[in-house]
């Protein structure tokens, strides 16, 4: 499917958006992002990096396409593995975003902007992440079962107080 707005992409934490009932996370990053999951089509622009000794670099600029989405990370405690997956709703910005000349994606999370943060926060999720608007759920689960790595979802049903304990439940049962 690749090609038509179904793909995979690294991206990062930028910003969040706290309007109460209208929660949304802001992902970008200058050149890791890849333009199969814009909307339209991406522009080559060069703009001040204004870091490091370097000349200032080209980089593509283009908003992701809105749609359903997963946002994920593994994370290496050392002594193992945890696959953390975070469902969300990538969504068209309100206006243009002249000033963030950079590859980008909005999203809604569905469980909302609080539970998805603390929960991402406690699980140990780090702001690089991988981002699936292919890619599902059950796939992920699947496959971490197949590897033996913990996998924790969060998703609209997701309780904060349950997700803690989950993550402490989890941790004991892997103890050896």
């Amino acid at each position: 499917m690749g090609g038509k707005g179904f793909d995979d992409s690294f991206m990062e934490d930028y910003t969040y958006h706290f309007e109460k009932g209208n929660e949304i996370g802001l992902r970008a990053h200058m050149l890791e992002v890849c333009p199969i999951i814009a909307a339209g089509k991406p522009h080559l622009k060069v703009h001040r990096l204004g870091i490091g000794d370097k000349e200032d670099p080209a980089h593509l600029v283009f908003t992701g396409m809105a749609r359903p989405a997963i946002c994920t990370a593994v994370v290496d405690f050392g002594s193992c593995f945890r696959y953390i997956l975070n469902e969300v709703n990538v969504v068209t910005p309100p206006k243009d975003l002249p000033k963030l000349p950079v590859a980008r994606a909005l999203w809604k999370h569905e469980s909302n902007l609080r539970i998805s943060a603390e929960s991402w926060i406690l699980a140990g999720g780090r702001y690089h992440t991988a981002y699936s608007n292919i890619v599902t759920t059950d796939m992920i689960r699947y496959w971490a079962e197949m590897v033996s790595i913990e996998c924790v979802v969060i998703d609209k049903n997701t309780n904060v107080v349950y997700f803690r304990n989950k993550l402490r439940w989890n941790a004991t049962a892997s103890r050896k």
